[in-house]
């Protein structure tokens, strides 16, 4: 968390608050690990006096190109804020990085936790070259996805999340992605049908685009919660099947949703509609 819904919510309020065009007038590192790639005295000299050329995503990687060539790139983690506030704004703490904008704004970024990592890069395919497909590409259509399935062995869900695999999904998506298609957590790749395959690349690219829909999941209250640039939750908690509603009936069959482990990952599931053994008729 943040996921693929939630990193692109982010790029959009970026776009969407017209970051592209705007220059760099100042950087400011508070915590120096926040950077990943280069030093920080290289990434403030990168920095400054440049202008944002564009706003992009990769998987969970935000893509901020600077108009010198070289891109900015970002990964959110589990608590990663970026949000504008005017240079007056007081801090409301762990604000480890700022850009001062030559628009007379600051884009700030707050990590409660400190997993968040930036990096400033000549080939950005150094740090997401190792990304899997983008499940909502046009490009990446069933077929491609079943030839890959087809070649995976393993639990089903450690595989969705393995970002070499296909980029973005998170614990929350696949749970509600398995569920869609009636496929258990801890079914093996191997043992699934092209239908099976079929019906989970649909569930995927659905459960996704309700995310960025509903503008990404917030789970909870506080800072540490998902916001998007503007501050705002984000609403899809309110269409979630499985996610975090153990004990709560199943929408298709009333049955108790249960929590357990997969893969170390805590998991969601109707132990009903997700039987673990493959079907007789299969």
């Amino acid at each position: 968390m943040p996921e693929l819904p939630e990193v692109e919510t982010v790029a959009r309020g970026l776009r969407d608050g017209e970051l592209v065009g705007c220059g760099i007038e100042s950087v400011a590192v508070r915590w120096p690990r926040t950077i990943a790639q280069p030093g920080v005295a290289a990434f403030r000299k990168g920095l400054r006096g440049q202008r944002f050329a564009s706003v992009g995503r990769r998987g969970k990687f935000l893509l901020l190109e600077i108009d010198n060539g070289r891109t900015l790139l970002i990964h959110l983690r589990m608590t990663g804020h970026l949000f504008f506030a005017s240079p007056g704004e007081p801090a409301h703490g762990h604000e480890h990085v700022v850009l001062g904008l030559d628009d007379g704004r600051e884009l700030r970024y707050r990590d409660t936790r400190k997993f968040g990592r930036w990096w400033l890069v000549s080939d950005p395919g150094k740090v997401v070259g190792h990304l899997g497909p983008e499940p909502l590409d046009p490009l990446f259509r069933s077929a491609e996805f079943v030839k890959r399935l087809g070649r995976r062995r393993g639990m089903l869900k450690p595989l969705l999340l393995d970002q070499s695999f296909i980029a973005g999904l998170g614990n929350i998506y696949v749970d509600e992605a398995l569920w869609a298609a009636g496929l258990h957590p801890q079914r093996r790749a191997e043992t699934l049908t092209d239908d099976d395959r079929r019906r989970l690349y649909r569930t995927v690219r659905q459960a996704l685009r309700r995310g960025i829909r509903s503008s990404g999941t917030t789970l909870g209250r506080g800072l540490t919660t998902f916001r998007s640039v503007w501050g705002r939750k984000g609403t899809n908690r309110d269409q979630l099947n499985v996610f975090r509603r153990t004990g709560q009936p199943c929408p298709k069959c009333g049955a108790p949703v249960e929590r357990l482990v997969v893969g170390q990952r805590s998991t969601h599931i109707c132990p009903s509609c997700q039987e673990r053994e493959v079907s007789r008729h299969q």
